[in-house]
């Protein structure tokens, strides 16, 4: 089988969805991947040690990765036509392949967590109804299928192979969609490792009681673990904290050794983007929580007089 990753890259690195879905493209079959930016020796190479054997790419020219690489994608179809095109459940995964699921009126199948191929049958595992049910999808139709991934749904492991050969593709007319163009990029600030893929989670929920609290008991903790802050979807839509922070279904998904969740009562839908942490403990007044029902370690207790006892016992030690 023939697999087509489309491949996003920080700062010259491919990052870790893109790996991701390279090491479980490798071992479905032959695997090339698209990219659009610059530092393209550097990303070939990366996405090369990871299974790639050819990376085709575009300039972006100044518009949005997801419209240029849709074109891209569109394009590699046309002249060799891959029998999976996998992209991770990104911003711009997402919008490329929206985009040329209309462009080449062909289904798409997201939020997905696993990837099954039997000779020519491709299957795509998802969970539904806020994570209670999982499901196995088949595509019937034509060729090329498209995939969204959830990240974290694989583990990234390099081959060792070699960096893969690159293919300048020109896109052609690309009609209007290209006129918008990027005129600025900002950073969010942050002190410490990205939230998905720091080691150690400190997640807070309504139970910190307050706005004003997440700083002291959910950022504080985090810091001296050196793990990464995020919070549940309760108090991102109440505005105690930005959605960058969000874990869960409609945020991000993590999984690192640890994850510490501090007053979070555990909606399915906040499952769903940590329950495959290596190491849960959570903290919650309320002893009938459903995030106990994952938890390694509950502690049933107020987060604000636990947490703040937890936060001197580790700077005593520091």
């Amino acid at each position: 089988m023939k697999i087509l990753v489309f491949a996003e890259a920080d700062n010259g690195a491919p990052v870790t969805s893109t790996l991701e879905l390279l090491t479980k493209a490798r071992a479905l079959g032959d695997v090339e991947a698209a990219y659009v930016g610059s530092d393209v020796d550097a990303v070939a190479a990366a996405v090369g040690e990871y299974g790639a054997t050819k990376l085709y790419t575009a300039d972006s020219q100044g518009s949005l990765v997801g419209v240029v690489g849709a074109s891209l994608i569109a394009a590699v179809i046309a002249v060799g036509q891959p029998d999976l095109v996998l992209f991770a459940q990104t911003y711009d995964g997402r919008d490329a392949v929206g985009r040329l699921s209309a462009r080449i009126d062909r289904p798409v199948l997201t939020n997905g967590y696993s990837v099954t191929v039997d000779g020519d049958s491709v299957s795509i595992g998802a969970q539904v109804f806020g994570g209670r049910v999982l499901v196995e999808t088949q595509f019937t139709g034509p060729t090329p299928h498209l995939a969204a991934i959830r990240p974290k749904s694989f583990v990234a492991e390099p081959s060792g192979g070699a960096a893969a050969t690159i293919e300048q593709v020109d896109l052609g007319e690309t009609g209007r969609s290209t006129e918008a163009k990027v005129l600025d990029h900002h950073v969010e600030e942050r002190e410490g490792p990205k939230l998905e893929e720091a080691t150690i989670v400190v997640s807070g929920g309504r139970g910190i009681g307050s706005a004003e609290s997440y700083g002291p008991l959910v950022d504080e903790l985090a810091q001296l673990l050196k793990g990464a802050s995020g919070a549940s979807r309760a108090i991102v839509d109440a505005g105690w904290v930005p959605y960058s922070k969000q874990v869960g279904q409609t945020g991000k998904t993590v999984k690192p050794k640890l994850y510490i969740a501090l007053g979070i009562s555990g909606a399915t839908q906040h499952l769903v983007g940590m329950k495959g942490s290596d190491n849960i403990i959570a903290i919650n007044k309320d002893a009938e929580a459903p995030i106990f029902s994952v938890a390694d370690l509950g502690v049933v207790g107020d987060v604000q007089k636990v947490v703040p006892k937890l936060i001197e016992a580790l700077k005593a030690k520091s």
